[in-house]
């Protein structure tokens, strides 16, 4: 499902013009982004939670020559579903 399938399916459940919609859902995308780049997690509830991991620095092998190379430390987005959203995809 892309970010265009959801605004055409809430619009055509709420009777709002797409255009709308799509305001509304970009800026929530817009907030979650923003939040996490500050370094805070966003809760939502029986949905799940998205936060900011920073994973350490680590030996990596080149796959085509098998040489050593060193991957650098970095933050990675995790999300960890609610325990609704596990009951329902279950």
């Amino acid at each position: 499902m892309t970010k265009k399938d959801i605004i055409l399916k809430v619009s055509d459940e709420t009777n709002l013009k797409q255009i709308d919609v799509k305001k509304v859902v970009q800026r929530t995308f817009d907030c979650i982004t923003e939040a996490l780049i500050r370094g805070e997690k966003i809760e939502l509830r029986n949905f799940g939670v998205f936060k900011i991991k920073q994973r350490k620095s680590r030996t990596g092998r080149n796959p085509r020559t098998g040489q050593a190379v060193p991957v650098p430390p970095r933050k990675v987005v995790v999300f960890k579903p609610g325990l609704e959203m596990k009951k329902l995809v279950k």
